[in-house]
């Protein structure tokens, strides 16, 4: 039996203090959006209270699908690599970068650099390298195989988009099929939700056909997303019936917000190819913010949506 946690959007804070040369790009309006929404409900004692419950479940390994920062300045990027590095081996956890990681041109390359160790592959090479392509990468846990993909772009003011293209998808299919034929359990990890409707506009990951022609074609078992700060739960085409698709709230959402409070997935694999039992838990913020309780039991039990 594994168990993987998920977490997302833990937008670190609180916000450091920016030079007037950081702030005269697309930082200042994430600057302003921080003050005047995003600080009032987002906390780090929210962040450390799941992730003492996951540590209390025993998960085998962690999963963080993206924005660990907010408007990617140096500092933050820093802290973020902190962060990671007080969760332990980088071995035991999974990240995949979100657009806040990315949010102006050059945070990407400096986000994927300091956290590279963990991003990289099984076979990648030990340091990272400007011309290396990262994404998708592979790495076998167990009989689980993660795939992390990477829909983080540097985007104009007020969008947040993503994107997922030709050259990452054909090597997502190859590394499906390998691994589909090592016989594994297969776990997309992607920011962006790859479901139409699932976002606003200007919040959409381009290339959802894309990304959905990848899962049925190398096959999946599971994909992980986030970026919607929402419990959701959708369904991919897959080659043998429908894949689910499964994001969550923001990891450091407060109570007292129209979004859900911070919560997390407990994903439990168990079985053989051809007859997986999987099974997903979620647990979430109290509505005092006092603790962590069990809001969804067997997530995955209600019959999939015809798409």
């Amino acid at each position: 039996m594994f168990k993987l946690a998920h977490i997302s959007d833990v937008h670190l804070g609180p916000l450091p203090r920016l030079s007037i040369r950081e702030l005269a790009s697309k930082r200042i309006t994430g600057f302003v959006n921080w003050h005047r929404n995003r600080r009032k409900h987002l906390f780090s004692n929210t962040l450390d209270m799941l992730l003492e419950d996951i540590r209390g479940k025993q998960a085998d390994h962690l999963a963080v699908t993206g924005d660990l920062v907010n408007l990617a300045s140096s500092i933050e990027i820093r802290t973020a690599a902190e962060w990671l590095e007080s969760l332990g081996d980088p071995s035991s956890t999974s990240v995949v970068p979100g657009n806040h990681d990315a949010y102006v041109p050059g945070a990407y390359e400096k986000s994927t650099r300091a956290w590279y160790p963990y991003m990289r592959g099984d076979l990648g090479p030990e340091e990272w390298h400007e011309d290396q392509d990262v994404f998708p990468y592979l790495r076998v846990r167990g009989r689980v195989a993660l795939i992390g993909c990477s829909s983080a772009v540097a985007t104009p003011p007020f969008a947040a988009s993503g994107y997922y293209g030709p050259r990452q998808a054909r090597d997502t299919v190859n590394m499906l099929r390998a691994a589909g034929e090592a016989g594994l359990f297969r776990v997309v990890m992607v920011h962006h939700p790859p479901i139409r409707g699932a976002t606003a506009f200007y919040k959409r990951m381009i290339g959802i056909r894309r990304f959905g022609a990848v899962v049925s074609t190398g096959g999946a078992e599971l994909v992980l997303h986030g970026h919607t700060h929402l419990n959701t739960l959708n369904w991919l085409r897959g080659q043998t019936g429908p894949v689910p698709v499964l994001g969550i709230a923001s990891g450091s959402q407060g109570p007292g917000s129209i979004k859900p409070r911070a919560a997390y997935n407990l994903i439990t694999v168990d079985g053989a190819p051809g007859a997986w039992e999987l099974k997903a838990e979620r647990y979430s913020l109290d509505e005092h913010g006092e603790g962590v309780s069990q809001q969804g039991v067997d997530i995955f039990a209600r019959p999939p949506m015809r798409r």
